[in-house]
C-alpha cells in the first residue's frame, strides 16, 4: 500500500466519540479551510488527500511519509492544536485506515447509528480533490467501493430505516418537551442541509403553521419556505423574530456564534437548539432563566426505539463491508506483483529480440511481421499464465514472486 518508497495510505482526526462539540468546533473545516489544506498538501507534495468535516468529525484521508504532515495541515487551516489534537484524535495507516472510510461511509461510525449524510460528504470530499488533482487512482477507487457499500447496506438492510437523523432527533425532542406543540412560534435560523431537514421533519410531524424561516441569504430560506408555504423574514429582522418565538432552532454554518445573550430580551420561556459545528449560539444565554439551552450532543443521546431495531442490521451491513472490502483488498495485493509481471514480460522481450536478431541474419526470406506476431503472442500467453497463478494463489504469492524473480534473475522495485 505504499505509493512511493516511504509513503503509506493514513486516515487522522477526530470525532464525536472523543472530541465534544466544543473541540470538534476547534477542528472544523469551513469550505474555504478545505480548500487551502488542498492547495497546501500540493505545495507539500502531497499526491493524494480527501477532506470532510461534519457536525461529527473532521477527517484527513492522505498519503504521507509521516501521520504528521497531515496533522499539521489541518492544525494550520484550523483553530485547533496539535496538542489538542493528540488528546481527542485517532490515527489509522493503511489496511486500518482503508476499514475506517468503509464503517465511515456506511453509516456504522455515525453518531447517530445509520445516519448516511456522511456519504455525500465523501462524494463532495472526492469532487474537490480530483478537481485539485489530489485524486490519485488508489483513492478513487477506494471512494467508489465506498459508495457501493454505503448503497448496497441501504438496499439489502433496514440499517437506516425510520426517520432518524439529527434533524429527527431535534424534532423528537421538541415534540417531548414542549405541550401543545402545534400552538406554539418556531424559527428555524439557517437553511442548509440539516436546517432544510428539520424544517421538513418539523412540518411533517408537529403540524405547526407557525413556522418562521431566516436565513442570511433570504433566497436560499425562500426557496425551502415555497415547498412548505411558510413565512420568511429577512436577516435584519432576527432580534425581533428571536424574541418572539417560542422555539429557535439555529442551523447556522458560521464559524462564530451568532445568537448570544444581549439578543433575548423576551422573559417568556424559550427552548434554543444549536444544531451547528461550531456551536453558534453562546453558552451565555444559559445565564438567563427562561431560556433551555440544548446542543447537537444532546439530541444525539436520545436513543429510541428506532435506533435499537437499526442496532440488529449492524451484522448484516459488515458482511457487505467485509464483501465489498475483501475485493477492493483483493485488487490491492495484485498491485504487489504487477512489477514482477511487468519484469518477466521485458525479459521475455529481451530474449524475443535476440532471437530474432540471430534468425535474420541466417533467414534471407525472414518474414518480420510474422515472427513479431508469433513472439508477442507467445509473451502474452506466458505472462497471463504467471499472473493467473499468482492471483490464484493469495496465500504463498509472495513466495512465488520471488521464485519467479529468482528463476529470471528479476530485479523488480515493489513499493506497493
Amino acid at each position: 500500500m505504499q505509493q512511493h518508497k516511504s509513503t503509506y495510505f493514513y486516515a487522522i482526526g477526530l470525532s464525536y466519540k472523543k472530541a465534544d462539540a466544543e473541540v470538534r468546533g476547534h477542528f472544523s473545516l469551513s469550505d474555504t479551510a478545505k480548500q487551502n489544506v488542498l492547495a497546501q498538501a500540493k505545495d507539500t507534495g502531497i499526491e493524494s488527500i480527501l477532506v470532510i468535516s461534519t457536525c461529527n468529525r473532521t477527517e484527513l484521508y492522505g498519503f504521507a511519509e509521516h501521520p504528521y504532515q497531515l496533522i499539521h495541515l489541518l492544525c494550520e487551516n484550523t483553530k485547533g492544536t496539535v496538542e489538542e489534537f493528540q488528546d481527542v484524535a485517532y490515527v489509522y495507516k493503511n489496511k486500518e485506515a482503508i476499514s475506517h472510510m468503509f464503517r465511515v461511509g456506511s453509516g456504522l461510525d455515525s453518531q447517530i447509528l445509520g445516519d448516511f449524510e456522511i456519504i455525500s460528504q465523501l462524494k463532495f470530499g472526492a469532487r474537490a480533490s480530483k478537481k485539485a488533482g489530489l485524486l490519485n487512482s488508489f483513492t478513487e477507487r477506494l471512494i467508489n467501493a465506498v459508495i457501493q457499500a454505503s448503497k448496497r447496506i441501504k438496499n439489502e438492510t433496514e440499517l437506516s430505516s425510520g426517520a432518524t437523523s439529527v434533524s429527527f432527533a431535534s424534532v423528537q425532542y421538541i415534540m417531548n418537551n414542549v405541550h401543545n406543540i402545534s400552538e406554539k412560534n418556531i424559527l428555524l435560523f439557517g437553511t442548509g442541509k440539516i436546517g432544510r431537514n428539520t424544517c421538513e421533519n418539523l412540518v411533517k410531524h408537529t403540524q405547526n403553521s407557525h413556522i418562521t424561516l431566516i436565513n442570511r441569504t433570504k433566497t436560499k430560506a425562500e426557496e425551502v419556505a415555497g415547498k412548505f408555504n411558510l413565512v420568511v423574514k429577512d436577516y435584519e429582522n432576527l432580534e425581533q423574530e428571536v424574541n418572539g418565538s417560542d422555539i429557535l432552532i439555529v442551523a447556522t454554518g458560521a464559524q462564530n456564534p451568532t445568537v448570544y445573550k444581549s439578543l433575548i430580551s423576551t422573559e417568556k420561556p424559550l427552548l434554543v437548539l444549536d444544531l451547528s459545528i461550531p456551536k453558534n449560539v453562546n453558552e451565555d444565554i444559559r445565564e438567563l432563566s427562561n431560556v433551555t439551552l440544548v446542543h447537537l450532543d444532546d439530541l444525539a443521546k436520545i436513543t429510541d426505539d428506532t435506533l435499537e431495531k437499526r442496532k440488529a442490521y449492524i451484522p448484516a451491513a459488515e458482511a457487505v463491508i467485509e464483501d465489498i472490502m475483501g475485493e477492493f483488498n483483493a485488487w490491492l495485493d495484485t498491485l504487489k506483483f504487477v512489477p514482477t509481471i511487468q519484469a518477466i514480460k521485458h525479459k521475455l522481450t529481451d530474449y524475443k529480440n535476440s532471437e530474432l536478431n540471430t534468425q535474420r541474419k541466417k533467414l534471407s526470406d525472414f518474414n518480420e511481421d510474422q515472427a513479431e506476431l508469433i513472439t508477442n503472442n507467445i509473451i502474452q500467453k506466458i505472462t497471463n499464465q504467471f499472473a493467473h497463478h499468482l492471483r490464484a494463489d493469495g496465500n504463498s504469492a509472495d513466495e512465488s514472486i520471488e521464485l519467479i524473480k529468482k528463476i529470471f534473475q528479476l530485479e523488480t522495485t515493489n513499493n506497493v
